[in-house]
């Protein structure tokens, strides 16, 4: 009896020889990829070409670019964004890189999955990092793999969990407590100091400003789009506010004295001296230490200014044109009541109670019932007299 050889397997369209090893040709997402089969059995790159096939027939496809990413090529990607996108919060991004790489340095981007992330915000919160900081980074890491995903060079981004924080402040300054610390800064800090408990602009903001923002016609103080926080520009009428013109013209007189000293052109609005101010929580600290003030912040003017227009009835899509908040969640977080607000709101409901009680002809208990006593001792009268 003649046993039948076995034919060899014929290699598929697509598979090919380099070599002695068979590879696979194909196309995805108008994208030609070469994977090896890494075998001289052409049985073998028929298999992975069918398998390849399916996966992008079922879009469950994972190229080889994918397999091959890397923590650092996501690491590269949004390095990359922010150097496009002109971002300028590019240095906090590395302080949280250089976390990341700590622990996931060397990955596969697709061994970053959800429980890896969970023990690394678990490790991180066990040496003492704080919750705010920890949330960040895990925002970094989510926008590597929102980008790696736009560039397909990951098919998924793994899910990275929130964190709650709850480190809203609540510090703000009476115009007794701001006096108390003025006195005791610097001349040079004090306009700069009570120009942020005016408007509630950002210390960078108003450091940055020099005087061809201010246009004392128009009574206006402009921030040209993106030289903010939130990249949009701003307008803050001081001409409508006594208290800052008059800031603002006495600092451009001053300005304008030292020019004519030392001879030349002083641009900062704000200054030491005709000098930048480059520092100033060293002097802040000091002088709220000796105020009795200790612990407070510079930030806390802003808070402070957003609770002065809340109170002065200042609408809040207006209140949030002047200060800068681009969010009404971020703005509600400013919005603080103190104790005497609460005070001055209960007052105003008194009044108003008191108001409507009166209107209605109500009296109060205590003369009610003596008048209610009098009218049944007559009716009592009249009726022994007419027996």
């Amino acid at each position: 009896m003649t046993r039948k050889v076995k034919e060899p397997a014929k290699p598929l369209p697509g598979v090919f020889q380099r070599g002695a090893v068979w590879w696979i040709r194909y196309r995805h997402s108008g994208k030609q990829h070469f994977e090896s089969s890494k075998s001289t059995d052409v049985a073998v790159a028929n298999a992975l070409l069918t398998r390849k096939r399916a996966e992008i027939t079922t879009g469950a496809f994972v190229g080889p670019d994918v397999s091959r990413t890397t923590f650092d090529d996501l690491v590269t990607m949004i390095r990359d964004d922010y150097k496009l996108n002109d971002r300028r919060s590019s240095e906090r991004v590395e302080i949280g890189i250089k976390q990341l790489r700590g622990y996931f340095g060397g990955a596969k981007a697709r061994d970053v999955t959800s429980d890896r992330v969970t023990a690394y915000t678990r490790l991180r919160l066990e040496d003492g990092a704080a919750r705010a900081t920890i949330r960040y980074e895990l925002a970094v890491l989510r926008r590597m793999f929102t980008l790696a995903v736009q560039a397909d060079r990951v098919t998924k981004a793994p899910h990275i969990p929130g964190m709650t924080v709850d480190n809203a402040r609540k510090g703000f300054f009476e115009a007794a407590d701001l006096d108390a610390v003025l006195n005791k800064l610097d001349e040079p800090l004090r306009p700069f100091i009570r120009f942020l408990y005016f408007t509630g602009w950002r210390a960078g903001e108003a450091l940055g400003l020099t005087w061809s923002n201010i246009d004392f016609d128009a009574g206006v103080v402009r921030l040209e789009p993106g030289t903010t926080k939130n990249g949009e520009g701003r307008e803050f009428p001081f001409g409508q506010h006594a208290a800052l013109s008059d800031l603002l013209r006495v600092q451009r007189d001053r300005t304008k004295e030292l020019e004519r000293e030392q001879g030349r052109i002083i641009s900062a609005v704000f200054h030491r001296d005709g000098e930048p101010i480059r520092s100033y929580a060293k002097a802040w600290n000091a002088a709220c230490e000796a105020a009795g003030l200790r612990g407070r912040l510079v930030h806390d003017l802003r808070r402070t200014a957003v609770r002065n227009l809340e109170r002065a009835g200042v609408s809040r899509s207006v209140a949030m044109k002047l200060t800068g908040h681009k969010t009404e969640a971020v703005y509600r977080r400013y919005a603080i009541t103190s104790a005497a607000d609460l005070s001055e709101g209960v007052a105003k409901v008194a009044i108003l109670h008191s108001a409507t009680v009166v209107s209605r002809g109500v009296l109060p208990f205590g003369r009610r019932q003596n008048e209610d006593n009098r009218k049944s001792e007559s009716q009592t009268g009249g009726a022994q007299g007419v027996a």
